[in-house]
């Protein structure tokens, strides 16, 4: 049926919306695809749903061809099973939790692995109904502290997830390989730049993990790749960490007055003025020689705050989503953590930390932060804090530093995190050449989960021996909204959007554009054959708006053709304008409908 513009639900906006910050925020809501209902949270109106639905229909065709079987669940979910996977508590305030009339909890479901499992589960136990991929298209439910971007980041959106069940690893990795390649035609498709990123599992649990990330400034994700191949999210890049050095001969560390110098440059400018060094000793002091001593504080889902001190190089920065994907291995978190620099307030509760002036030792002969008897602080360190390197570091005392405080000679620790910020230049862990960084907006993220939720929820199967074994998951989702979003960021001009074809909400767009009554029955004649060629029309044929308004309209709402019919039909010809190249051409009537279904099938 040929959209008529006179009918369809449609006002567009000249202004953009006052809480709009990115471009496909301002331009979906502008040309009439969405409205905002409250903070994170939109109305779908008929264009929205045109381009949304078509972002599903090839997801489901990829889905399909893997073999996946599509199921949907619902929203409102019991607590129960989350109860068991402890994941009610680890969410903390990020879902939204409610009662019904008698006082049972209730979740709106912001993932679904329970849900998956529990149906298995319900309906299979041999290994000969395996291997299994289900998946469904489902809205989710976060409660965002602060939503932003529009769909890119919101409290309710929609999400493909599947997952696949197998009865060994070797099943797992054929599955997870299988969700990968269709990630790959998926993205494709749709027209959408995606790079695959090693990644972190997270609170996701589980080994392999990869990120699908769409290159853009605008992303809150950043990752790194060198021009030999390598690709990672930073939380999941690895340092490549120098040899250990023999310190058998290195001179005993000597404590130095320093007064003034609570940072790494005061300390740094000083140290050349108090103890300058030979250029066969490493010339001037920088702030790579310096061990810099961070405290952070840890909110754990119980609500308990721990004090973490990391010790890194005083040239570096310490990155927080890196700390925060890789301190689960030295901390009891089971959940969401909210984590910080410390504050005056922890400061004041820790008396031994002398701010400014932390070193990793309380004294030079005293035990180590983080081991019994001292300060009971859990003490980490950077991976390029090598036993035998040598630091310039606080002596746990104002106005001092320790000079020569040699790494496994003078002080230990009590693990070696991933923490610092990862810059462009550093070797990627893999030997193929320097990082270059970048930001991209995560788009799908694939995980072999293993057995965390099959054992928790007592998924098993009896294989060919009879033997019960617990199955291996893998979890794969890629945010629909958000792909919508991401396409609409990445496609459009100062005039406004230029849909993908394979997504746009329509082929064409008709503009009568005149006053005449044979304008519009020429527009109109040829809407109606466009579309007995198997096109999707849209007709502006409203009859009192200026050519300005109509073509500022065609060109806001971004279908990739636009078809004018006006002043030019006195001498037999209309006007096609490709919106993506901004090249137009006047066309014989007669032959307009040939050319734009060319144009149609050839892009």
């Amino acid at each position: 049926m040929v959209l008529r513009l006179s009918k369809l639900f449609l006002r567009t906006l000249r202004e953009d919306p006052a809480d709009a910050e990115v471009a496909s925020h301002r331009l979906l809501v502008r040309a009439g695809y969405i409205r905002r209902a409250a903070p994170g949270i939109y109305t779908w109106l008929p264009l929205g749903l045109s381009v949304l639905r078509k972002v599903e229909t090839v997801i489901r065709e990829e889905m399909a061809a893997i073999g996946a079987q599509e199921v949907h669940f619902p929203a409102l979910l019991p607590k129960e099973p989350y109860e068991v996977t402890n994941r009610w508590t680890e969410y903390g305030e990020g879902i939204f939790r409610l009662k019904d009339r008698k006082g049972n909890d209730y979740l709106l479901a912001p993932t679904h692995e329970e849900m998956f499992t529990l149906l298995v589960k319900d309906l299979y136990s041999s290994y000969k109904d395996l291997p299994l991929s289900i998946y469904q298209i489902q809205n989710k439910y976060r409660d965002e502290a602060r939503p932003r971007a529009g769909l890119l980041r919101g409290r309710e959106f929609i999400m493909k997830d599947s997952y696949s069940f197998d009865v060994d690893d070797a099943g797992l990795d054929a599955s997870y390989a299988a969700h990968r390649g269709a990630y790959l035609k998926i993205f494709a498709r749709l027209g959408l730049e995606v790079i695959p990123v090693a990644a972190t599992a997270g609170a996701m649990g589980g080994s392999k993990s990869e990120e699908f990330l769409h290159p853009t400034e605008i992303g809150e994700d950043t990752f790194v790749r060198s021009a030999g191949g390598y690709a990672a999210n930073v939380e999941a890049v690895t340092t490549v960490v120098p040899a250990d050095i023999d310190f058998s001969s290195a001179p005993a560390a000597e404590v130095r007055d320093t007064p003034d110098t609570p940072t790494i440059e005061t300390l740094v400018d000083a140290a050349n003025v108090l103890v300058p060094r030979a250029e066969a000793d490493g010339g001037a002091w920088t702030a790579a020689d310096t061990l810099k001593n961070v405290v952070l504080a840890v909110t754990l889902p119980t609500g308990e705050r721990q004090i973490v001190v990391i010790g890194v190089p005083g040239d570096r920065g310490v990155d927080l989503k890196r700390v925060e994907a890789n301190i689960g291995s030295f901390l009891p978190i089971a959940g969401e953590i909210i984590l910080e620099a410390a504050n005056e307030e922890d400061l004041k509760k820790q008396p031994l930390i002398v701010k400014g002036y932390l070193g990793p030792g309380l004294s030079l002969d005293a035990p180590l932060l983080g081991t019994e008897g001292a300060a009971k602080l859990l003490y980490l360190v950077d991976p390029r804090v090598v036993s035998g390197s040598a630091w310039v570091t606080g002596a746990n005392e104002a106005g001092k530093h320790v000079f020569g405080l040699v790494a496994g000679r003078d002080f230990g620790w009590d693990g070696v995190i991933e923490c610092t910020e990862v810059r462009a230049g550093d070797e990627a862990p893999d030997g193929s050449g320097p990082l270059v960084t970048a930001r991209g907006i995560e788009m799908g993220h694939i995980f072999q989960l293993g057995r965390k939720y099959a054992e928790a929820l007592e998924l098993k199967v009896l294989d060919q021996n009879g033997k019960q074994v617990v199955v291996t998951m893998g979890s794969y989702g890629v945010g629909v909204t958000r792909a919508v979003a991401a396409l609409a960021e990445s496609n459009h001009d100062d005039r406004g959007l230029i849909w993908p074809r394979a997504v746009a909400p329509a082929d064409v767009h008709v503009v009568a554009v005149g006053r005449g009554e044979e304008i519009f029955a020429a527009a109109e004649k040829l809407a109606f054959e466009l579309e007995a060629a198997g096109l999707e029309v849209i007709y502006d044929d409203r009859p009192k708006v200026s050519p300005g308004v109509k073509f500022g309209d065609a060109e806001l709402v971004g279908v990739p053709t636009i078809l004018a019919v006006g002043r030019g039909l006195v001498d037999g010809v209309v006007e096609i304008k490709d919106r993506r190249s901004g090249n137009a051409e006047n066309i014989a009537v007669e032959k307009a409908v040939g050319y734009v279904v060319d144009a149609v099938r050839n892009s």
